[in-house]
């Protein structure tokens, strides 16, 4: 039978395979998807080797970036992103090839257009600056929505990128759209959320969480009690999860 998966680590808290399983068993697609936990990006290639009915897969975190040295081939937009969310696998008898793609930009586009009319006419503040938080930037790029990111690991001449505590958190009234792009808030880190000044939050603001799983995370929740409105990522899960499924059954 036809395998697909996801890697990345933890993968507790993913929705993917029943997500994808559904869809398969919906359609009449003799085909499973697998959570396939990797600690270190290192075991990929004998990930690989011991699983030769592969013929796609999913990357999540902690996995974006680093996964891209193994693969043959990247799609322009992967390439342009720096992140890679979807491999496709093509296999001969002897060998096989990896090429890489980015369905996180169109997943996370998709479900933020809706909300544009009212929250549209600010910048957005990206917190995090992983593989996730690439796509996010780059889908704002073809938004022509402004913004810039805060992380724990960058220096200021990194245009863009500012370390959280150089931010004024009065500033935070010139953004209209708040984006968690770190797993802060994600199983094991439920109790967990940014540190930012949640009090400056208003319903001036739309917070959205990459995380979908819990529904309303730590940061949501603290964004709710500011009166903002929120958003968490199961529409990009799925939009993206539909690109991926295109790539795959070409």
């Amino acid at each position: 039978m036809t395998e697909y998966g996801l890697i990345g680590f933890p993968l507790e808290h993913s929705a993917s395979a029943s997500y994808f399983n559904d869809k398969f068993h919906r359609l009449g697609i003799k085909a499973h998807y697998r959570l396939f936990p990797l600690p270190n990006i290192s075991e990929f290639p004998s990930f690989l080797a011991s699983h030769p009915f592969l013929c796609g897969l999913n990357v999540t975190s902690p996995h974006k970036i680093a996964v891209i040295d193994y693969l043959d081939e990247l799609d322009p937009l992967a390439h342009d992103v720096g992140a890679v969310n979807t491999i496709r696998i093509e296999r001969s008898t002897s060998s096989y090839s990896l090429k890489g793609y980015n369905t996180d930009v169109v997943g996370f586009r998709q479900s933020l257009i809706p909300h544009l009319k009212r929250f549209g006419h600010g910048a957005a503040l990206i917190l995090g600056n992983g593989g996730a938080s690439k796509a996010v930037r780059k889908a704002l790029d073809q938004l022509q929505i402004e913004h810039l990111t805060l992380s724990r690991h960058c220096s200021t001449e990194n245009i863009g990128l500012l370390p959280y505590q150089d931010f004024d958190w009065e500033r935070l009234q010139d953004f209209s759209i708040v984006i968690n792009a770190t797993p802060l808030g994600m199983p094991p880190h439920e109790d967990e959320c940014p540190r930012i000044d949640y009090s400056r939050l208003s319903d001036r603001h739309l917070c959205y969480d990459l995380i979908y799983n819990p529904p309303k995370t730590l940061f949501l929740q603290r964004a709710e009690s500011q009166g903002a409105m929120y958003v968490n990522g199961r529409e990009m899960l799925e939009a993206q999860a539909e690109a991926a499924y295109h790539i795959w059954s070409r």
